[in-house]
Formats: C-alpha cells, structure tokens, sequence
C-alpha cells in the first residue's frame, strides 16, 4: 500500500532533518554602524573601546589602547570634547546618553596614572614631513606620520605646545599637567619640536629637505569690532587675554568686566575674570539664548559662577568705567536689529569674544594654494592646491574644535602617508546606520546615568581648580556597561537559545562568535526579532 507522502520520509534523510529547503529568505549577521562612531569627529571606535571597558581591570588598559589607535589624547579629549557621540546616543531614547566622554576621560587618566607608551613607530620610511603648528591637529598628524613610519618635525611660533589647549582652554577646564602628559607621549616617539619656529614661508621651510608639508596653523588672532572708544576705555581681545594668562601675564581688568560675545570663548573670558577678582562680570550678546552658540554646559557653569547675561544687547561706545548699549529686537527672520534704546553699563574693561582667525601669511603667494574668507582650500584627501601640502583644523573650512581637528590630523597623516607612497588612501567602508528602531530594548534593564561630580559653584570663583572631577572605577565601569552596543554582536547567546531548530552554531573562538547552518534554517526570522542590538537581518534567498 502506497503510503502517505508526510510519512515517507525516513529519519536521517535530507528531507527529513534539513528544514532549510523550506527557506524564501535567509537570515545573516551584520555590522552596523554605530551612531556614537559615525557622530565622532576624531572616527574613534567608540563602541569597541566601551566593550573593552565594560571586562574592568585589564580591560581598561585594551581599551584605551583601542582609543590611542584613533586618537592620542584621551584624557584631553574626555574633558574639552562637547561629545556628538552622546547627542546621537540610542540610549538617550530609552532613559539617558551612555556617558561616553566621561569613561574616556577615566581610562586617559589610567593611562597616565600607569605610565602606559603610545604603539611605537613602524620602521622608518625614508621620508620627511614638516607640521606647522603644534595645536591639535598638528600634534595628531605629528603622532599618526610617526606611526606611519615617516621622520616629522613640529614648528611652532609660540613658545609652548599645545596650541588652542593650551591657550584657549583655561586650566579650570583642562590641567596641564594632563595635558602635557600626553603631548609628551607623542614627542616619546621621536617627533621633533621646535619652539619659537615660526614659518613665514612654507615653500622655503619645505626647501630644507622636506616631502611633504602639513599645516595646521591655529586660529589665534582675536576679531576686532569697531567700538567707538575713549581714550582712557580699557578694551582687550578673549584671545590674549587667555593668552598672556597662559605665559603667566595676568590681566588687570578691574572689579567690573563685560565681555562682548556669545561663544565658547565668551564664556571661558567671562569666567576667568570671576577668577582673578572681579565681582561682576556680564556677558554682551546682540542676540538670544536659543540663538547663542556657546554650548549648554559652558553657559550653565557660568551662570553657576555668578556670570550675568545681557541678551539682545549691542556695545555701541566703551568709555572708562562705563558701557554704552542699544538694545536689539530680533526681525521676522530671527536677526537683530538695533531699536534705539540705549543704556549704560559699569563696565572698567570690555573683552572682546568675537571669535577668533588664523594668520595665513605663510601660504601667500604660493602657486595653487587658494584661501577665501580666511580660510585654505582643501580637496577631500586635505591637499591644498599645490602638491605636498596638506592642511587641517581651523585653517579649512570645519567647524572649530579640538575634536574635528585631531580628526583632521589623523586624516590628512593617512593621505600624506598614501601620497608619498604613490597610493590611494584607503576607503572607508560604507555601513548602515544602526537606528535606535533596529534595537530590541526589551532585554536592556534600566540603568540611570552616572553624573561627574563638580566642584561647590562658590568655591571654583576663587580658583582655577578642575571644576569637573572624573569618575571612580566602579562608575566608570557602570557607565560603560550601559552601551546598548548598538548594530553589532556582542555574544549574548539570545539567538543561540531562541533557534527552534538549532541552526545557530557557537563558535566559541573569540571574536568569531556565530554561524548559520543554513541546511537547518528554515527562514522564521525569530533569532532576527530577538536580537538585541539589531546584528542579524533577514535577506531574500537566492534562487
């Protein structure tokens, strides 16, 4: 007797135990990218480095190595960094932002602590290359041109490293000791420094035996506005005022001080003269708090200092011991404009934040090298017009950070490499976004941030003491262990045990994690809908 066709299949058969014939679509491993990676101006692996992190003990030291491989100035960066990664955090849209900053802070300040050494150089190339400048992004070109193998040497007109770090962040934000710390890893490395180098002419320096030149000149000259002034009206520039702070020359700027501005700058001006004694200091901004570009911190830290703010105000004449001011009204397109009104303020000093510009004289006259409203045209591998120089940070067009500008270094010391190689510098592989959609947050446990703890307001007007201390190692572990480690494995075994039909195969060597057996996968898509981080995707089968 013919017997029926779900019965004629015998145990061990093909057809019997191998259900991935019935499969119209397939499902694959993936990495994503991460939303904290793609938002880092430096392309640090931000993701990778808080998985290290998240072991504790020699974890710490992994991860930072995996930091250094990006960026050598972790523990710079874990206090200046205004952290992009944070804002595009998946996290914040499930409680709040893994404080990501604030853990690359305490495993820089490990490192110092530990006397941990940069990856030593690779073997020399031959090939020379001079960096103008010794700011941000010259010192990270300087770092990634020596891993590269190449001889480097810094010229810097000032008389200490360090650039914008050194002289446009007061030390009440970043210690120098911390900071000195990790230039002088760099320099370990066989860079050469010379201070009070100034270049005048990049084409003659390049002369002295040079391949390739990276300029990095940083944007150290304060704008001037015309102020109607009297001749007893003390007015100075933020920049020079920080500056000369900076060489030990303290600025006498009296007990009531306006600064007129609404950046980073302003901000850092206004609370350093709360610093050296005045009992007032105002911030002038023509525009309103939405409007201004100082970030939410700085202006939060300031207010919490005593610092006031006169919004929609303009500075229309400074006499000696006073201010005149017109007060603005914003027009139907959000820009202001002057109403008339005008009102004094008691002001013995007026520190101009108007923002900052580079002095370009050394790039004048040389052939291909194009600069337009201040700033150096770069093609996409950062050369300028003329072949063999590069160039980066706030001489290009970009937004002015510390962070974009070790991006910059790194960037144009991958392309200089490529160039003096006759090579094309390596692609970046394009990756999908991992959205917070793609995450399965059901298996997360709430976890609340952890918050730095700060110096009292009242005490930090007196001082120039680190006013954002760091995190101990349990919260620093705490917090690193919050990553939702957004579009890729991390191991969890979820589809592993969830696999109805055991197609899921452990590897169990590491970094290798799991495989399909798509002889047993029928296609049912449970191990994609159970995945935590959103690492595994349904694809169509191919026929």
């Amino acid at each position: 007797m013919e017997r029926p066709f779900a019965i004629t299949l015998e145990v061990g058969s093909s057809l019997a135990n191998k259900t991935g014939t019935w499969r119209t679509e397939r499902a694959v491993y993936i990495d994503r990218m991460p939303p904290c990676n793609d938002a880092c101006p430096a392309r640090e692996d931000v993701q990778r480095w808080l998985y290290e992190a998240e072991e504790g003990g020699a974890g710490y030291e992994r991860a930072w190595r995996r930091i250094v491989a990006d960026n050598p100035f972790p523990a710079v960066m874990g206090r200046v960094c205004y952290h992009p990664c944070e804002t595009a955090c998946n996290r914040g849209e499930l409680d709040q932002a893994v404080g990501i900053n604030s853990v690359e802070r305490f495993l820089g300040d490990v490192a110092i602590e530990h006397g941990w050494e940069l990856p030593a150089a690779a073997a020399d190339t031959g090939k020379r290359v001079l960096v103008v400048g010794a700011g941000p992004s010259g010192l990270a070109a300087a770092y990634f041109l020596r891993r590269h193998g190449h001889a480097v040497t810094i010229r810097e007109a000032g008389p200490m490293s360090g650039g914008m770090m050194r002289f446009g962040i007061p030390r009440y934000r970043l210690p120098r000791e911390v900071l000195e710390a990790e230039v002088a890893r760099i320099l370990d490395l066989g860079v050469e420094l010379e201070l009070d180098r100034k270049v005048t002419d990049v084409e003659a320096a390049m002369g002295e035996g040079f391949d390739a030149a990276f300029l990095a000149v940083g944007a150290q000259i304060g704008k001037r506005a015309y102020v109607p002034a009297g001749t007893a009206a003390h007015v100075i520039d933020a920049v020079s005022m920080l500056r000369g702070l900076e060489a030990g020359d303290e600025p006498l700027l009296g007990r009531r001080v306006a600064v007129y501005g609404g950046g980073d700058t302003a901000m850092d001006a206004a609370r350093t003269a709360k610093r050296l004694g005045a009992a007032d200091a105002v911030v002038v901004y023509r525009r309103t708090r939405e409007q201004m570009p100082a970030h939410d911190v700085e202006l939060e830290e300031a207010e919490e200092e005593g610092v006031m703010m006169r919004w929609l105000s303009t500075v229309r004449r400074a006499d000696e011991g006073r201010l005149v001011l017109e007060r603005m009204e914003l027009d139907e397109t959000g820009f202001p404009q002057p109403t008339g009104e005008l009102e004094e303020l008691e002001a013995d000093a007026l520190v101009l934040a108007l923002g900052q510009e580079c002095d370009l004289s050394l790039v004048e006259g040389v052939a291909g090298i194009e600069v337009d409203d201040g700033v150096v045209g770069v093609g996409p591998n950062m050369m300028t017009g003329h072949a063999g120089i590069f160039a980066g940070g706030d001489m290009v067009p970009a937004e002015r950070s510390v962070t974009v500008a070790i991006g910059h270094g790194r960037r144009a010391a991958d392309n200089v490499d490529a160039w003096l190689r006759g090579a094309a510098a390596p692609a970046t592989p394009e990756r999908e976004l991992a959205g917070f959609e793609t995450l399965n947050t059901w298996y997360y446990a709430d976890a609340p941030r952890t918050r730095r703890p700060r110096l009292d307001a009242v005490r930090r007007q007196s001082n120039f003491e680190e006013v954002v201390q760091g995190h101990d190692a349990s919260t620093a572990l705490f917090e690193a262990r919050r990553c939702l480690s957004c579009g890729n494995c991390f191991s969890c075994d979820n589809c592993y045990g969830v696999c109805p039909d055991n197609a899921v195969v452990k590897l169990g060597r590491p970094g290798e994690r799991y495989e399909i057996d798509y002889d047993y996968c029928k296609g049912c898509g449970i191990c994609v809908a159970e995945c935590p981080s959103g690492a595994i995707q349904m694809v169509p089968e191919e026929i």
